[in-house]
């Protein structure tokens, strides 16, 4: 960004950027109000300490907002925040409506406020600095947002993906692996199979799509090839339902009461990635199982039995330590002991008859 000197500008001709990123995360709609802005710029970006450093010592004139003209009045591209907190100390009425109470402000404050230094830009001239700074800079964006950030500069400046990650100080991996995803997500809320405002938590977990996107077991299931990271819709149009089970897979439904199964990335997307390999996982997650139970079906036969018989060891070792004071004496439970010990008794007799063929003296484990 060229360095031209600030100008003073009325706030009152200052307005907010609807296609910031971090806004844009919020998939606010196009009749989104300024109090839409003001109540997401309120609840999730600390606005409130604002309004009261600008309550108490005005505003920093050494950073001065960064705005695009559009006609008689200017559009904040960095600086939102800021605007935000001015709007609700010099708008009594704007902040009753959106229940702010900025508490008492002095007159020559709220003078001072009325004019602020705004440099005057291009969003070509700009996207440089911007992108360091809530890239890789102190005023970090999220994923979605710096996802957001990348696929303007690409497709409204024809910038390639290795030239913007090498002006904002970024791995050029990085970038792909979030355009990518930003795409996937555009490309299935166009086929009408994915809904941002549906998910069923309030935020999305974007890093869950653009890391598992990354991994063998996903890419095959969508069909999704190294030289289509970079396409506009690189999901095969025949892959439509795939698509969409995978994202209700990953973020769920508040609409239908549907929890995602991925709950953290690790090990619920690897092992989701595993499952979509499998025939008989894949079926099982898509009748309604939980991970654990489709994860079993992708072992072998010899591992689903290892698997089992160490799980029955290690809770019979658990009952075991407690019997003193967990067991009462009720004769029911005596019964399922029972029932264990012989189950436990055929199980060793169909594995010694396996291994050797005749029945032999029990090996214990302490031998």
């Amino acid at each position: 960004m060229q360095p031209i000197s600030p100008q003073p500008i009325e706030v009152s001709k200052l307005n907010f950027d609807r296609e910031n990123p971090r806004l844009v995360e919020f998939d606010l709609g196009t009749s989104s109000t300024d109090e839409d802005i003001l109540g997401i710029l309120i609840e999730a970006m600390d606005v409130r300490e604002l309004v009261m450093s600008m309550a108490s010592s005005g505003f920093f004139a050494h950073e001065p907002l960064i705005a695009i003209p559009d006609g008689d009045v200017y559009t904040v591209i960095e600086g939102n925040r800021r605007l935000a907190a001015l709007k609700l100390l010099l708008d009594p009425s704007l902040s009753d409506r959106v229940n702010f109470d900025c508490g008492e402000v002095s007159e020559d404050i709220l003078q001072s406020l009325r004019e602020v230094p705004v440099q005057v830009t291009t969003r070509l001239e700009s996207w440089q600095y911007l992108g360091f700074k809530h890239v890789n800079g102190p005023a970090r964006w999220g994923s979605y947002a710096k996802a957001q950030y990348v696929a303007r500069v690409h497709r409204d400046f024809d910038i390639e993906l290795g030239d913007i990650a090498q002006q904002i100080g970024d791995s050029h991996t990085f970038v792909r692996r979030v355009f990518r995803g930003l795409m996937v997500i555009e490309q299935a809320e166009r086929m009408g199979v994915f809904d941002r405002g549906d998910t069923y938590r309030s935020s999305l977990a974007f890093s869950h799509l653009y890391t598992g996107l990354g991994y063998d077991g996903v890419r095959d299931y969508l069909q999704i090839s190294d030289e289509m990271d970079e396409r506009i819709d690189p999901v095969p149009e025949e892959n439509k339902d795939k698509l969409g089970k995978l994202l209700m897979w990953l973020y769920g439904s508040r609409r239908d009461n549907r929890p995602p199964l991925v709950r953290s990335q690790n090990p619920d997307l690897r092992n989701l990635s595993r499952i979509l390999v499998s025939d008989d996982a894949l079926r099982a997650v898509e009748r309604g199982d939980s991970l654990d139970v489709a994860l079993e079906l992708t072992y072998s036969p010899s591992g689903v039995f290892a698997g089992a018989l160490r799980d029955a060891r290690d809770s019979l070792r658990k009952a075991r330590s407690v019997v003193t004071g967990g067991y009462d004496g009720s004769i029911d439970l005596l019964k399922l002991g029972g029932s264990v010990a012989e189950l436990a008794d055929a199980l060793y007799v169909d594995m010694e008859k396996i291994h050797t063929g005749e029945p032999r003296k029990r090996v214990t484990e302490d031998g």
